[in-house]
Formats: C-alpha cells, structure tokens, sequence
C-alpha cells in the first residue's frame, strides 16, 4: 500500500500577524484550515524554544522553554489577560512581511508582563497543575532568565563565579530577590504551552501533523548547560568551555560539545528527556545534523578550526534508548553533508528517513547525485530546499547556479521560465520519496528577499513573514489537484477523473 504525503515548512514566526511576528493565533489556525483543505498531511516548524542573540531557533536559551514571542495577542485579548489599546498602542513594526526583533524585545515583554499580573487574579484551573507537570525545568527555567534579566542579558559564563554554579546559596538568594520576575517567566511558559496545545489538538483533529525539529548543539549561552554542565566539556571549576564546535574547512562555531561517556553511563536520561519533551508538541521529530551523533569535530576553545580533531559520537545508541521509553517514534534525519561510508551505514542501519533536496541535484560534474529524482528512495523525504537554501525562484536567478539550471531543465523538459517554479513543484510531488516538504515561499514563488536563513548573510536571517492572505483558497484547490494527481492525498482518496 502507498504512503505517499506532503507538507509545508512554514515557521510559526512566519506568519502574518499585526503584531510584529507569526504567532499561535488566528492565521496559525488559518494556515491548518490551508492545508487541510489542500490535501496536506504535515506542517514543518523549526525549533520553538527561546531564541537569543541573533533569533536564530537553532540556538535557543532552552530546550524546554517556549519563545515567547510566538504568544499569540488576540487570544490574551480573548480571555480577558489583555485590553485590545494596550497592544494597539505599540509600533510592533512597519514592514508586515518581515520581523523586526528591535521592537519585539523593546515592547512583547511588557505586554506579557501586564496579561501575566492579570493572570494572578484569574485563577486558571490548570495552571498550577501545569507548574507541577513542569517542574523538572521550569523553576530553574524562571530563575535563569530573571537573572539574566537582571543582569542585562549578560551571557552566564560571565556572570560572577558564584552564579555560575546554579546550585549555589547565591542563586537562591537571587532567586528570592526577583521572585517577582521568576513567577513573571513561569506564567509566561504557562501561556505558552496553553496556546500551543491547543493549536496542536486543532492541527491533528483535522488530520494535519506538526513536524517538530531537535537541534544537535545548544548555544552556549543556554540554562541547559548551566544547570547540567557535566553533560558537556566545560571545565568544572570555571565553567568555561574546553571545546566547541567546528569543521576542518575554517568554521569555528563555537557550541559547546556533549560529554557522550557520560550520557551513555546514565542511559542518555539527559539526551531522551530532551527529546521526549520536543515530542509532546508535535507527531514526527526532525533531527537535525544526525552526522554529529556519528562523528563530530571538536576545536580547543581558544584555537583555531585547524587545531581540531574528529570524536567519535555515540551512534544510534540515543535513539534506541528513546524508543525503550517511548516506543516507535517518527523520525526524519537531517543526513546533509559528507557522506563517508561510516555515517551511511549508520543511516542504514536506523532505518530512518533521510532528505533529498532538489536544489543539491542536476550537477552536471556528478549525474549519478544521491539527491537526483531517479535516486530518491521510498524511505525518504524529499524537499525543493530547506530553510537554508535559496527559494527556488532564488536558485533559479542565481549566477552560480546557471550550470545546474540548465541540466533541471534539460532532464526534465522544461523551460527556464516563469513556469520553472511550478515545473520544481511537480517534479518533486512526482518523486518515489514517501513524503514531500515544499517551504511556503515555493508554493508562493518568491525570491531569495524572502528567504529565511543565509548562512552567508545574516542581515535578514529569521526574518520572513508571510503577507496576509497569500495562502489562500485559489492555492488550496491547485496544490489538491496535484495531490491528487500525484497520489499524496492520504485524506479523501478522489479518482483522478473526477477532479
């Protein structure tokens, strides 16, 4: 039997909204109602957590918290935690299709703060059961960031030494001392994790599943590893990093690395509560940068990326021990990058989906590319590019990629036209891959100004908002129609001929 789906990335921040940035709200509801009524099976996010210093989701200040700027307003608004001219009021920003996160971190605080006092008096039924269910991560969460607060977002490593032991007398005294604020961001995460269950529930009664993403590195400024430093190579005594992240190529990233001995002597509780956390808010779990769990390289905190060594990873062995806890788990693999013959026997051996980008195909110095059409395994997912890439529209105008363009269009016959977009579209719904993944700005054939992240230019990364109204019926019924003809409707099976 058939199992062919698709999908759509879309990143909740890139909704429209009027106040400033995508949220859980109204068009998130929308957007499921969209791809419900186009036959779509999934919704891809990227990773929902706190973002920091350059709003990227992959370097998030905590693998449990949420980000709250993803609050939605109007729902506050709705259940009476918010007064409609107290959000009205604000200059949330002039450009409605990008985010401008200058004004979000000057004002969404001061926002929440004032539905958060309103939500004392409120009492909702489930919210100290919600502390309760949270309180593994939640307490620390709170005191984290009201330090943090209070210190002017100064990255923890360089807080006094004595803060930066979260267990020490000091932190509890701090914490008492803004206790105000550490109520202040666990009410935060309460609404958090309300509207985003809820939006969840919605999604999935409608047949739509949410794509989750569990990035490989933490950023170094997260309480993850302030709380757990063992779980890293962080000397123990100073708390500063003793590798980090990198590739031989000259890339020093600069996260900190996993103590996998360790994990693997505590039965990587660390690793699968992480996980398992992720997997309570969406049905299927991208792993980003599986290659790390293979082999990684590790560059001295204070050399060069040439300085480095490859370290072993751990393997499957995380996962095997995450599907003793919570049984099959859907799982897609990020499996990008250099595939020497140890990492694909690892891939193999999982059993797991990998990606084929379309992008990375029509090469004409390699036409045998694992990412060509013809290559495309059943057990795979494919996509036209990822949140890293160009849009297509972008690929299809960029200078360094004439050679590639004109091989798509001579293998598929076709025209390097206003219809190449759609002819990329049609390619990959007609692919072996059981699924397909196609970013919103391809369905809506916008260039690389819409592009949400370049590893080369992070002027605009993050950015990318949808207009209003451009995920709209029209759309629907072309992108149902291809469903159909392409048999990756799982949700009404319609003849052909009677479309």
């Amino acid at each position: 039997m058939l199992n062919r789906r698709a999908g759509v990335l879309m990143h909740v921040s890139s909704l429209p909204s009027p106040y400033g940035i995508g949220t859980f709200g109204k068009e998130a509801y929308n957007f499921v109602d969209f791809l419900a009524e186009a036959g779509q099976t999934y919704w891809q996010m990227l990773p929902l957590g706190p973002t920091g210093y350059g709003n990227s989701p992959y370097q998030s200040l905590s693998s449990f918290a949420g980000n709250p700027y993803l609050i939605d307003l109007d729902l506050l608004i709705a259940s009476g935690l918010l007064k409609k001219d107290e959000v009205d009021q604000i200059d949330w920003g002039s450009d409605p299709t990008k985010v401008d996160y200058g004004k979000l971190y000057k004002h969404r605080y001061e926002v929440l703060e004032i539905a958060c006092n309103r939500l004392a008096y409120m009492h909702p039924e489930d919210y100290i059961s919600f502390l309760q269910s949270e309180k593994s991560w939640l307490n620390d969460y709170a005191i984290f960031m009201a330090i943090k607060e209070d210190r002017n977002g100064e990255p923890w490593m360089k807080w006094p030494i004595e803060l930066r032991n979260h267990t020490s007398k000091e932190v509890q005294e701090e914490a008492y001392r803004l206790k105000e604020r550490v109520i202040f961001y666990e009410r935060v995460q309460y609404l958090f994790y309300e509207q985003l269950t809820h939006l969840k529930q919605y999604a999935n009664d409608r047949g739509i599943q949410i794509i989750g993403d569990l990035p490989f590195y933490l950023s170094s400024d997260s309480i993850d590893i302030w709380v757990d430093p063992e779980q890293f190579c962080i000397d123990k005594e100073t708390y500063q990093m003793e590798y980090v992240s990198g590739f031989p190529d000259g890339q020093k990233w600069g996260n900190p690395l996993f103590q996998w001995d360790k994990m693997k002597n505590e039965g990587y509780a660390w690793w699968c509560n992480r996980a398992k956390h992720v997997l309570r808010y969406c049905d299927v779990l991208r792993i980003d940068h599986f290659q790390g769990y293979q082999s990684f390289y590790a560059v001295p905190f204070d050399g060069e990326a040439k300085d480095g060594h490859w370290v072993k990873g751990p393997g499957l062995e995380p996962f095997r021990k995450l599907e003793e806890i919570c049984g099959k788990v859907e799982i897609i693999i990020e499996d990008l990058g250099q595939l020497h013959e140890e990492f694909k026997n690892m891939i193999r051996e999982s059993g797991y989906p990998g990606m084929r980008i379309l992008e990375y195909a029509f090469d004409p110095n390699d036409p045998y590319s694992l990412y060509m059409p013809f290559n495309h395994e059943k057990n795979s997912v494919a996509y036209l590019g990822t949140h890293d890439n160009h849009t297509v529209r972008g690929w299809q105008l960029a200078e360094n990629e004439k050679a590639r363009i004109e091989r798509a269009c001579a293998y598929l016959g076709i025209k390097n036209d206003g219809k190449f977009v759609e002819n990329m579209i049609r390619c990959l719904y007609r692919s072996s891959a059981d699924t397909t993944i196609v970013q919103i700005q391809d369905l809506l054939q916008q260039d690389d100004s819409c592009r949400m992240n370049d590893p080369e230019n992070y002027a605009n990364a993050w950015t990318y908002r949808c207009a209003s109204g451009s995920y709209d019926a029209k759309l629907a019924k072309q992108l149902k129609e291809m469903m159909l003809l392409y048999a990756r409707n799982n949700w009404d099976f319609v003849p052909f001929e009677k479309v």
